[in-house]
């Protein structure tokens, strides 16, 4: 197996990130911390690429930040500087991974535990493995989430079950997890990484400057009120149509559309 922390696979323009530390359960050391920033910045700046998918080698997503590295001391101060951390090892933007445009597709195999359950959060939406178990085990450990874990998951699964998985710590399976809604699919661990490709070509058949603009939308109004986010919304509809729109390619999609549809409905 490669010694990269993080690897990198680009086919049909949907990049495959893979945190690539199992015999650790992809725990988030120092190396992972600077790396897979960068790798994500440079899949958003990529014109081959315009979707990602981002899961963990067998057998975790991602176990969270390594315990061990931590109590040992944590980072160095110049492995900190060298991912723009501050030595409280907070990042320049908000979150776990850097502002982006394109739809990044969290395929979730195993174990995906208070910083890595921020990871998996920090992407557009989830697909399980059913093997997938999520837990925050923040207040466990002792430590506080910083990477959004307050204010992400209650917009998934509401106020009331976050606010029981991190006062108790349990761990959720992938099935209670899609009833919840925390994950849009639960899929055999084989099909996993298929099923994401699948919806990642799904993504890529759409005109990708609309799907990043409606990513983004997406992103402004769940910073605002809903009265604001209805603006915001009209605002975005407004702009999008006043740069001019194509009448013959909408009409062109539009066939294509009906056809796609009776094909996925039978009728």
């Amino acid at each position: 197996m490669s010694d990269e922390v993080v690897l990198v696979d680009v086919t049909d323009g949907v990049a495959t990130i893979t945190l690539n530390r199992p015999e650790a359960r992809n725990a988030l050391n120092g190396a992972v911390r600077r790396r897979l920033p960068k790798v994500v910045l440079e899949c958003e700046t990529d014109p081959g690429v315009d979707v990602m998918i981002l899961t963990g080698a067998d057998p975790a997503f991602c176990a969270g930040v390594d315990l061990k590295e931590l109590g040992a001391g944590g980072v160095a101060d110049e492995e900190l500087r060298s991912v723009n951390e501050d030595r409280n090892g907070r990042l320049p933007w908000r979150g776990a991974l850097p502002p982006r445009t394109k739809l990044l597709i969290g395929a979730v195999n195993g174990v995906a535990v208070t910083g890595g359950f921020e990871l998996a959060l920090a992407c557009d939406f989830l697909v399980a493995s059913e093997r997938a178990r999520f837990a925050d085990t923040h207040a466990r450990v002792g430590i506080m989430p910083g990477w959004g874990l307050t204010v992400l998951l209650p917009q998934r699964i509401g106020v009331a079950r976050a606010r029981e998985m991190s006062v108790t710590g349990n761990f959720v399976d992938a099935q209670l997890a899609y009833e919840w809604g925390l994950v849009n699919h639960v899929v055999s661990h084989g099909e996993l990484l298929t099923v994401c490709q699948g919806l990642a070509a799904d993504c890529r058949t759409i005109d990708q400057a609309a799907v990043r603009r409606m990513l983004r939308t997406y992103a402004e109004v769940s910073d605002t009120t809903v009265a604001e986010a209805w603006r915001i919304e009209d605002q975005a509809s407004r702009d999008w149509q006043s740069d001019g729109l194509d009448r013959e390619a909408i009409e062109a999609r539009r066939a294509a559309i009906m056809e796609r549809g009776r094909s996925q409905t039978g009728g």
